[in-house]
This record gives structure tokens, sequence and C-alpha cells, in this order.
């Protein structure tokens, strides 16, 4: 896969404000701001950038950390890991492998009946398409 890339004015061009400064400069929105409701709506998660799907909403679950989690991407070639040691502590940033979005992070406290990992993600890193 490609990866897209795009001058910082494109990239500001095409997403609001907070957006740019999540997925772009790796920023965090503000926790419980945006989606975290679990619903049996079906539907895929994409990247708000390059609108790569991402996320399936059937393995969305409420951790209670107030941003959408996650128990596994669509694939492991959707997203990419990185070790972020930013704020005084190392965690594991998600990007987007196709535009290297910055999406959030993961953690292994997710639900051990599943995948044991918890993709805690940014709602303005992200679109819903229903029915996919």
């Amino acid at each position: 896969m490609a990866k897209i890339e795009k001058p910082p004015e494109q990239w500001r061009d095409q997403l609001s404000p907070e957006q740019y400064r999540v997925t772009r400069e790796k920023g965090t929105e503000a926790p419980f701001s945006g989606d975290c409701n679990v619903s049996d709506v079906q539907g895929i998660y994409h990247c708000v950038c390059c609108h790569a799907p991402l996320f399936e909403n059937e393995h969305k679950f409420d951790a209670g950390c107030g941003w959408p989690s996650f128990d596994r991407p669509l694939g492991r070639q959707r997203v990419e890991e990185h070790t972020d040691s930013s704020h005084g502590m190392v965690r594991t940033e998600v990007v987007c492998a196709q535009c290297d979005a910055h999406l959030g992070h993961v953690f292994p406290d997710g639900p051990q009946e599943t995948t044991g990992l918890r993709y805690c993600i940014n709602s303005v890193a992200l679109e819903f398409h229903a029915d996919e």
C-alpha cells in the first residue's frame, strides 16, 4: 500500500482544526467529548484523513476511559504501532498505515475473552460508515 503524503497546508484545508491537531500533530481530544457510545449499528470506522477502513463497530466496547475503544483493527496491515515516550511514559501509538494519521494508543488491558487489547482511539480521527 502506497503512503498518502500531503503538505500541511493540504491537510489543514481538508480537516477541521481539531482533526488536524489530533491526527497530524499527535494531539488528544478531551475524554468523553466524542462518540464513545457502543451501538448495534453495523459499520466500519474509517480514517478521517484518507478514508482507509480501520475498525469494525462489532469490535467496539465500552472501556469507560472516555475514548472509543476497540479490541482489534480490521487487520494488522490497517494500522501501524510505534513506541511513544512522550508525556513521561512509554506507550504504543497507533497510526493509520495509509497516511500516518495519529489515531490513539493501544494498551494490554482490553477484554480478556477476545484479544486482551484496547485500541483507545480519538473519535475525531474516525468517520463512521453504517452498513458496510
